[in-house]
């Protein structure tokens, strides 16, 4: 049962991994490149580094704390980072693309 949970895990993270890569060749701007490679980042780590440590655990006893610091550091910094690009290319210019309806920062950006 232990090998299928891992298996599983392990193929969810595969997925959100690839899928993001998929979104980082496919959107159009850096805003939804940052949204697609944060995600499938946070993700697909996520839960690669879960289905090892779960393994770990229960097939050859080891509590792995470098496993759960990893999970724990791209859980925290993926967002942060991306949230800190997406925002320092707004203020220095970078343009929406057309399909963009409506800008919400710009009403707080000053003139």
């Amino acid at each position: 049962m232990i090998e299928i949970i891992v298996s599983l895990l392990i193929l969810i993270g595969t997925f959100f991994t690839f899928s993001g890569s998929l979104g980082i060749v496919r959107f159009p701007d850096i805003f939804n490149r940052l949204h697609a490679a944060t995600k499938a980042a946070t993700l697909g780590v996520a839960g690669v580094l879960l289905g090892a440590f779960i393994f770990l655990v229960f097939d050859i006893g080891i509590i792995s704390g470098k496993l759960i610091l990893g999970i724990f550091f791209v859980l925290i910094t993926a967002p942060i980072s991306a949230h800190m690009i997406s925002r320092a290319a707004y203020n220095s210019g970078v343009e929406l693309t057309e399909e963009t309806r409506h800008d919400q920062l710009e009403k707080d950006q000053p003139s």
